[in-house]
């Protein structure tokens, strides 16, 4: 009775905490709203016409939607690289942070699974996806295999910090033992989340610009870049608007994760471009098509140059110890790097392994109006969750929230 009555304190505490604030913060969460209610009716279009009103054909069946998804999951994977030195290696530079980070995966996870019921259609076909009631495939499905991680990923990304939160909340501190095995469970669930992700295009043999060995450990290379990236970015945020105090000491270390990652993922892009163009075969065609084009076929051009050139110049002033330590430079060099990271994983990923397709057919893709707003109200909706998730955390970290005792 005693942790329900605490239970329900900690929600009555939590709502009042995010309807309340300064202006600033109204005008963010009404921007955000805005942003959802645009997607929502973009959606409800497309629940109505079916995936007609999206750029996806029969010949391109994975397009914004999965872009989208297939990154998310690297930048939720990434808050693995707080978990593990805060709550194993016991460094408490980090200990501010991981909790930002995890709430952040949190909304990444949630914003994975609504692209992919977009993608689906809508929620009504997802019964099939049930144990029991659908056709599970398990194990022999790569599909059903993302679908354990990543809800597994999910509930772990929920249990640890709500768990420490709630001992916080109420004025005691967590109990190792408690959240120590979760912890380190979920440092090889974040790394089998994204592999498994991987594998999944990998084992489409119809489609060999993913047959491909590095896919795998890039995919992993480049979700450490992004994922605290943003999270330096974010953190950059918090401390200049609230009184939570995030050291310079702590984001210098993500700094160098994020360096070290983000060389390691163009080195892989160096060496897959080697085994492409080196000498192409009849495989190549669609790496031919993403980064020259193909039978005067265009589209990504711009968006995989874009992506290259940002991805070059961010690792190179990322390299740089007196830039990195410029938070100028900084912080411009997360937001390149994350957009690269974010077409190149997109656009540079789903999209080329369609075309041409197995008859040697070119037939591009474009994201349609609908698409695109689905696509910003869902990004809106996991910021909108992190927003909320982050402020509650915040204010018990800063010793403001807590349970009060009847007297």
């Amino acid at each position: 009775m005693r942790i329900a009555k605490v239970l329900i304190s900690l929600i009555k505490d939590s709502l009042k905490v995010i309807t309340t604030g300064s202006l600033k913060y109204h005008l963010w969460m009404g921007f955000l709203t805005l942003i959802m209610l645009i997607g929502m009716y973009c959606y409800s279009i497309q629940l109505e016409h079916g995936l007609s009103v999206t750029g996806m054909t029969d010949r391109v069946s994975w397009g914004l939607y999965i872009s989208n998804f297939t990154f998310l999951v690297g930048v939720a994977a990434a808050a693995v690289m707080l978990v593990m030195p805060t709550y194993i290696l016991k460094d408490v530079d980090f200990k501010q942070a991981v909790l930002i980070g995890e709430g952040l995966a949190v909304a990444a996870l949630i914003m994975c699974l609504a692209f992919v019921v977009a993608d689906m259609g809508g929620p009504s076909v997802l019964w099939h996806m049930i144990p029991g009631l659908g056709v599970f495939n398990f194990p022999d499905s790569m599909l059903a295999w993302d679908v354990i991680v990543l809800n597994g990923y999910l509930f772990l990304n929920i249990s640890i910090p709500f768990y420490i939160l709630f001992r916080h909340y109420q004025g005691k501190e967590s109990n190792p033992k408690v959240y120590i095995p979760g912890s380190i469970l979920s440092v090889f669930w974040a790394v089998g989340i994204h592999l498994v992700t991987a594998f999944l295009y990998q084992g489409l043999q119809a489609r060999p610009f993913w047959n491909n060995a590095l896919l795998g450990p890039r995919f992993l290379a480049s979700a450490f870049a992004a994922g605290p990236a943003l999270i330096i970015l974010v953190l950059a945020v918090i401390r200049s608007n609230t009184a939570f105090i995030i050291k310079d000491k702590t984001i210098n270390k993500i700094a160098i994760i994020v360096t070290v990652a983000a060389q390691i993922n163009l080195i892989m892009l160096i060496s897959e471009l080697f085994k492409e163009f080196y000498f192409p075969t009849h495989h190549s065609e669609s790496a031919y098509y993403l980064f020259f084009g193909l039978e005067g076929k265009t589209a990504l051009l711009p968006w995989i140059w874009t992506a290259i050139s940002l991805n070059v110049i961010a690792t190179i002033m990322l390299t740089f110890h007196k830039l990195r330590n410029n938070y100028r430079f900084l912080y411009a060099s997360c937001f390149m790097l994350f957009v690269a990271i974010w077409i190149e994983k997109g656009f540079g990923l789903i999209v080329p392994g369609f075309i041409p397709g197995p008859y040697g057919k070119i037939s591009e893709y474009t994201p349609t109006g609908i698409e695109i707003g689905v696509t910003i109200g869902i990004w809106a909706l996991g910021a909108f969750i992190f927003t909320m998730l982050a402020r509650t955390a915040i204010e018990i970290e800063l010793g403001k929230l807590r349970f009060k005792k009847k007297k």
